[in-house]
């Protein structure tokens, strides 16, 4: 049996974003700043590992402060009573299948992974690098505020993409 190597991420060189349809015609891109997370693996390749993940609800950023209060409101997020939105789950091959959690709602989710590999950094830090992404409903999750515009028009879609690309530090 090979032991356990734990690894955290590294926020300096990891990025969390999503991408949501405004008003069916463009895309908005928003970025969660503060985030945490680890795996812990018997192997290099990750099959198996143990993956955890979190980031803060109030570190929502999509370039526009009006926008980025109205996400962290109950009409969404909900940030004051919820101030985490969080993630459990095991990396199955080119899949990471788990439980996500936002607000008060749990819902199981498969992202699709890709493990660009293992190298070490010039500081003799041994990396590993992943690009994840997925989609979800939103209204799964009571993120469920819209507005419809006077030609009909949602100006939020339902569907979500979420976007990793995460550089994790061997402990």
């Amino acid at each position: 049996m090979s032991s356990t190597t734990k690894w955290v991420i590294d926020p300096t060189h990891s990025e969390v974003s999503f991408k949501v349809k405004h008003l069916v015609i463009s895309t908005v891109t928003g970025y969660f700043k503060k985030f945490e997370g680890s795996a812990e693996s018997n192997s290099d390749d990750f099959i198996g590992a143990k993956v955890a993940f979190a980031a803060d609800i109030d570190s929502i950023d999509t370039n526009q402060s009006d926008r980025d209060a109205h996400l962290k409101s109950d009409d969404f997020f909900n940030a004051e009573q919820f101030p985490k939105l969080s993630f459990s789950g095991i990396l199955e091959g080119s899949t990471l299948n788990g439980d996500l959690t936002i607000r008060d709602v749990t819902k199981a989710v498969k992202l699709d992974v890709d493990f660009g590999g293992v190298a070490e950094d010039p500081y003799g830090n041994t990396k590993a690098g992943f690009e994840i992404e997925g989609k979800i409903s939103r209204k799964d999750f009571n993120l469920k505020w819209n507005a419809v515009t006077e030609a009909g028009s949602v100006v939020v879609s339902d569907q979500v993409r979420i976007i990793l690309s995460i550089q994790l530090v061997k402990q």
